[in-house]
């Protein structure tokens, strides 16, 4: 729930010219997020978000593209490592087994990540499929992931 309530609120704040806690913590209920005040201050710590001075002279909340991309890198190898069990590719198709419930978040984070070669991917409960432009980038998606989990 964490991580989607954190989605949502980079979302929110790409969005809408956000500037108060209140206002972020409004926009979350809006969105189905039953949050406190001290729920929503936490968040806005775990992401680090800054105040930043928007085109009409406001501020509001916004991540900085340098923690963005720090950011999104680290959540990746977390919920990947944690989510898969294994990896195996045919010809262009990589698949990838996850803990049950676990694929839809892993396959997110991948997507994240934008990795060249990929074309598409498709997560169920505990599987993702990831289709490949070529056999050659499946072969090097595969190796990079078994990196991450150390197999």
């Amino acid at each position: 729930m964490k991580i989607k309530r954190h989605e949502k609120i980079l979302e929110l704040i790409a969005a809408h010219s956000i500037d108060t806690q209140e206002e972020l913590q409004k926009h979350l209920k809006e969105s189905g997020f039953e949050v406190t005040q001290a729920t929503v201050s936490r968040d806005i710590k775990e992401l680090r978000l800054v105040k930043t001075l928007s085109s009409d002279g406001k501020y509001k909340y916004a991540v900085t593209s340098k923690e963005a991309a720090r950011d999104i890198s680290y959540k990746f190898h977390a919920i990947f490592t944690e989510s898969v069990m294994s990896i195996d590719y045919a010809m262009n198709t990589v698949v990838v087994k996850c803990f049950v419930g676990m694929a839809q978040a892993a396959c997110a984070a991948l997507d994240s990540m934008r990795w060249d070669g990929i074309v598409g991917t498709l997560a169920g409960d505990d599987t993702i499929f990831i289709l490949m432009r070529s056999e050659a980038a499946a072969v090097l998606l595969v190796e990079e992931l078994m990196k991450l989990l150390d197999k």
